[in-house]
């Protein structure tokens, strides 16, 4: 054998040495750690890697994923997480605190809006039928809204009529039915005395000597409010017009000014919110209609003054679910009182409480379903806040609020993903 077949021999044996040390190197599981090695100074070498166990040290302590030194790993766990969620809540309520002074600042706009929200909703449905029948979209929705106008004038002077007309029979039939209630003071369960009576009616008048000042300027101060109410009607009767008519761009350029990732998200949350204060509003006012027809029908028959404004008010406190129609039900009660006596007062009484049973076991879940089905204990609250805050108009837009809320919040916690929008532009990637 040649010298060059020899060399050449130990070059493919070195060659097949190392290829097989690097197969076996790419074999050793990663979990295995190599012997760690020990530097001295006489023989330096490298530290010992991060796995090694030295003879003699501490284990170093275990740090949680959210905590970035020693200090926070040594508080209890139960405790971070507290004052996590203390933090957080206090940032919350002052963000909260900061917008409920905004919007006490700012009501005079705030409650026109939602006035006008609550009118587009009811009147939506107008404007999407002449829609289709080919009308313009600002003529379909100037005609919707002056029919509406019309429609809530012409009632208005109905009820003005009708209760100037009635006045002067239940002045008449007012004082006869103190006269009765009087009578059975003293002959009923009380056996009050001609004293006593007198003694409370010198305090009752005492108490409106001492409280007319006070009743005084309040009509001052009704009459000073008079330009901020007709400047909040024009509000009301433009931002309506405009929601009818430019609504669907509004939302669509609000939406466009969130992240694109949200944009979806907001946007179904939001339109399925619409639907349902639109669902809400139109349910109300047939559950309404339905009432003041129920109730105002046993007053005609009975031949109550005022059956068609108490109707009316009937109507109107409907609006105002659970407490509303019980109020305007009891004026009923009362003008019954006093112009037919207790029997018809309790007739009328009874039918209140039947009608109010019929819309709360059958109508309310029969017309507006599950999509706005609210929890009693949360209209309650949410008119209560609504009284202290903004007043009748608070307790008028407080439940639609929380049918809102509840959807939209029901909306943007679902993981499903948003249909995709008919004028969405989809993209493709090529591949890799």
């Amino acid at each position: 054998m040649s010298r060059f077949e020899r060399i050449r021999g130990r070059l493919r044996r070195a060659y097949e040495a190392g290829r097989d040390s690097v197969r076996a190197g790419r074999e050793t599981p990663p979990d295995v750690a190599e012997p760690a090695k020990v530097a001295s100074p006489a023989a330096p070498g490298p530290a010992a890697p991060p796995t090694a166990t030295v003879v003699g040290a501490e284990p170093p302590a275990d740090l949680h994923n959210s905590t970035s030194s020693r200090d926070d790993a040594d508080v209890p766990h139960a405790l971070r997480i507290a004052a996590a969620w203390s933090w957080r809540l206090i940032v919350i309520g002052i963000v909260f605190w900061a917008l409920l002074k905004l919007v006490g600042t700012i009501s005079i706009v705030i409650i026109p809006v939602a006035v006008a929200l609550l009118l587009s909703a009811l009147l939506a449905p107008a404007v999407g039928w002449l829609l289709r029948a080919r009308l313009p979209r600002s003529l379909a929705t100037a005609v919707v809204l002056v029919a509406g106008l019309a429609a809530v004038i012409g009632t208005l002077t109905l009820v003005v009529n009708e209760f100037i007309k009635g006045v002067p029979e239940l002045t008449a039939k007012s004082t006869q039915g103190l006269q009765q209630i009087q009578e059975w003071l003293k002959t009923g369960p009380l056996h009050l005395s001609d004293n006593d009576l007198d003694r409370y009616l010198e305090e009752t008048q005492q108490w409106v000597n001492n409280n007319t000042e006070r009743f005084t300027s309040g009509a001052l101060s009704t009459a000073a409010t008079l330009a901020e109410v007709l400047t909040g009607a024009v509000l009301v009767l433009f931002a309506t017009f405009f929601f009818l008519r430019d609504g669907n761009l509004i939302w669509r350029f609000l939406v466009r000014l969130l992240p694109v990732a949200a944009r979806w998200k907001v946007d179904d949350a939001g339109r399925a919110s619409w639907a349902t204060l639109v669902a809400y509003v139109r349910a109300t006012v047939l559950v309404a209609f339905i009432d003041a027809v129920g109730i105002g029908t046993f007053l005609v028959i009975f031949d109550i003054p005022f059956a068609f404004p108490l109707a009316a008010l009937v109507f109107l406190g409907a609006f105002i679910p659970i407490v509303g129609a019980t109020l305007s039900g009891g004026v009923a009660v009362l003008v019954a009182l006093v112009d037919s006596g207790p029997v018809t007062a309790l007739i009328i009484l009874g039918v209140v409480i039947g009608v109010q049973q019929v819309e709360g076991h059958i109508l309310q879940p029969l017309i507006m379903g599950r999509a706005v089905a609210i929890h009693p204990l949360a209209v309650i609250i949410g008119l209560a806040a609504g009284v202290v805050l903004a007043g009748i108009t608070g307790a008028l837009v407080a439940v639609p609020l929380i049918a809102v809320l509840n959807t939209a919040v029901r909306r943007l916690a679902a993981r499903s993903v948003p249909d995709t929008p008919p004028d969405a532009v989809v993209v493709a990637s090529r591949a890799p």
